[in-house]
């Protein structure tokens, strides 16, 4: 990914919204996956974000926050790192259940599906799953939606009010950090909550940041044997 592309992945979190003392700072991976559009990537998304946040610790970040719904590579940092390690699938649904009943996952395209489903059984939280919709539209990960408001923005109404009516949301989560532009018009345009899974997620680091919490070490064991150089030498 580009300058560009990282900067508009920057703009989830405005310097308003960002608590004070707190400074994010957006990487891209250095090699991996296009779309996220098959299994395929799906392994090599796992695998890139592993390979980039697995320095994070040594370099004196305090906690990583993984930017795409599908928390690719989430466990396995969690048993190399003792820092926090959120993503913003898991920190969403969470948010989503405490906020209704059933909450409705809204993507761009089908072919995301799978990313969910992955995730929402690991978690076992598909009885709180509404339905996944999707606007059966091809994402661009770099551009995100700039420049596709006034299309993809009604799409999005549009399958969001057929979750709500017909499948009984409660909750809308948008499926996709790329989505993170249309969070504000929905929220604006549906009577129902609208989860942003970037912005909910980066809140849910903070705040265990200043608690002081991280992940159960007796939940995600570190390996007995450390492979970070031969991880490292992996980059391409």
């Amino acid at each position: 990914m580009d300058e560009a592309g990282v900067a508009n992945r920057a703009g989830q979190l405005p310097a308003t919204f960002v608590g004070k003392g707190f400074q994010p700072e957006f990487e891209a991976v250095r090699w991996g996956a296009a779309l996220g559009d098959s299994y395929h990537d799906m392994l090599l998304m796992d695998w890139s974000v592993f390979q980039a946040g697995i320095t994070a610790e040594d370099e004196g970040y305090a906690g990583v926050l993984i930017d795409t719904v599908s928390d690719s590579g989430v466990r396995a940092l969690r048993s190399r790192l003792s820092i926090p390690v959120v993503g913003p699938g898991e920190a969403a649904f969470a948010m989503a259940m405490m906020l209704g009943k059933r909450f409705t996952v809204l993507t761009m395209w089908p072919e995301w599906f799978p990313l969910y489903e992955k995730t929402l059984t690991e978690y076992g939280w598909w009885d709180r799953v509404a339905s996944l919709r999707s606007i059966e539209t091809r994402p661009d990960v770099t551009e995100l939606l700039e420049g596709k408001e006034e299309i993809v923005f009604a799409k999005l109404k549009d399958e969001a009010t057929r979750a709500i009516e017909e499948d009984g949301a409660d909750v809308i989560v948008l499926g996709s950090t790329t989505m993170h532009q249309s969070a504000a018009y929905l929220a604006r345009e549906l009577r129902i909550p609208v989860i942003n899974p970037g912005q909910v997620a980066y809140k849910m680091l903070e705040m265990q940041i200043e608690l002081g919490l991280a992940h159960s070490k007796k939940a995600f064991p570190a390996p007995e044997v450390n492979k970070d150089a031969d991880i490292r030498k992996g980059w391409y």
